[in-house]
């Protein structure tokens, strides 16, 4: 691979910035309708893009701000293309870049509640999601490795990266092993620094912002009526609180909007859910389905409005940290071992999905052929990921004749 350029200059760095907001909004436009298979995959295309291809940032910067994703509450893919437009475009490109990657999947999970609401059932998407999940293990895995050349260097940060999927296979929560991961690095760094240095009087403070520590709050134990203002303010708690993956996020729904206060069946959360997952762009776009089935268009713009709203918040003022956080070895030290931690995480993820992508000799020999064409021809992600729905719609299309 040549040598990468220089990352583009900082948000506040003069630029003439429409070019920059249209390459921003083109890119993400075309990632929110293309980026199937949850946030590793989101995680791994925008690599792709923004390092490989583009080289707007560097290895290192990008997995600094996907540790920054990782330790804020909220959609992480989402808000890692927020941080993106954010360190391209300053605060234009924040807004430019998240709204550009989520409007997609709105109109198309939009598209799903109501043909779900006027015909009571769910398209068929099988056949396209059989060819694009075996692209999508390709794309993850060639990410996974030019990022783990730049995160794992040494021994101790192999250590806690084989520690951290350890502890992710076993369940232990995403958080607490974001957080141990940190403070097992700093604490390391920190004996490193004094054996160098000598004591400085001064404690390893840990550099974690206070959202970072953040826990799902208490809820109400009342049923109440359904009313499109206690729709956003549901989903507005949940994009500030929630932590995990998309079954962390069924589980919290579930305790609401069915136990609770009795807005949703379960078979309708669980129709929910399905789309989320099956749809290109975000998984928390699932709220812009319940919205729809339970108030209309209005319903359906209020609670994605809600669950995306936290992301932007959280990111505008994270987001100008993660720079400073490089100039204090201490809060540099932290950040390696949540960088570590999140490649781990990730690893996990594409493994877990590997099992249920590649599923016959079909889907292994398309992953295999899609990783050849990323590597050797460095062919589009997104052109792979169409080709992939292509191939499984007509292999699925001959087996059924």
């Amino acid at each position: 691979m040549p040598p990468q350029e220089p990352a583009s200059p900082a948000p506040s760095a003069p630029r003439d910035s429409a070019p920059v907001l249209r390459e921003l909004a083109l890119l993400f436009l075309r990632l929110g309708t293309t980026a199937f298979g949850g946030p590793a995959a989101h995680i791994a295309l925008m690599e792709d893009e923004v390092v490989r291809r583009r080289r707007w940032l560097t290895r290192e910067e990008f997995v600094d701000l996907l540790g920054a994703a990782n330790l804020i509450p909220g959609p992480n893919s989402t808000e890692l293309a927020i941080h993106i437009g954010h360190r391209r475009g300053g605060w234009p490109g924040l807004l430019v870049s998240g709204v550009c990657f989520i409007l997609p999947a709105f109109l198309i999970v939009t598209g799903f509640a109501w043909a779900y609401a006027r015909f009571g059932d769910l398209p068929d998407v099988g056949a396209l999601l059989y060819g694009v999940k075996a692209v999508i293990i390709a794309v993850v895995l060639q990410a996974l490795w030019g990022l783990s050349r730049t995160v794992v260097k040494t021994r101790l940060s192999a250590v806690v990266a084989l520690g951290s999927a350890a502890a992710a296979f076993l369940g232990v929560n995403e958080l607490w092993l974001l957080l141990l991961s940190g403070l097992g690095v700093l604490a390391w760094r920190a004996i490193e620094h004094r054996r160098e240095h000598g004591p400085s009087g001064r404690s390893a403070l840990l550099p974690v912002s206070p959202w970072a520590l953040a826990l799902p709050l208490g809820v109400a134990t009342t049923a109440v009526p359904f009313t499109q203002q206690g729709l956003f303010l549901f989903f507005l708690k949940v994009g500030s609180v929630l932590y995990g993956s998309g079954y962390v996020l069924l589980a919290f729904l579930r305790s609401e909007l069915v136990e609770r206060w009795g807005w949703l069946t379960q078979a309708q959360l669980l129709d929910a859910v399905a789309v989320g997952q099956v749809t290109p762009g975000p998984v928390f776009t699932t709220a812009t389905f319940i919205g729809y089935v339970l108030g209309g268009m209005t319903g359906a713009v209020v609670a994605t409005v809600g669950i995306f709203l936290p992301a932007f918040f959280f990111v505008a003022l994270s987001g100008p940290l993660v720079p400073r956080l490089r100039r204090s070895w201490r809060a540099g030290a932290f950040l390696d071992g949540v960088n570590v931690a999140s490649l781990a995480l990730m690893a996990v993820v594409t493994w877990q999905l590997g099992r249920a992508a590649l599923v016959d000799a079909w889907t292994v020999g398309l992953a295999l052929a899609s990783a050849v064409l990323l590597i050797r021809w460095r062919v589009n992600s997104a052109w792979l990921v169409l080709g992939g729905g292509a191939v499984g719609w007509l292999v699925k299309s001959l087996s059924a004749g």
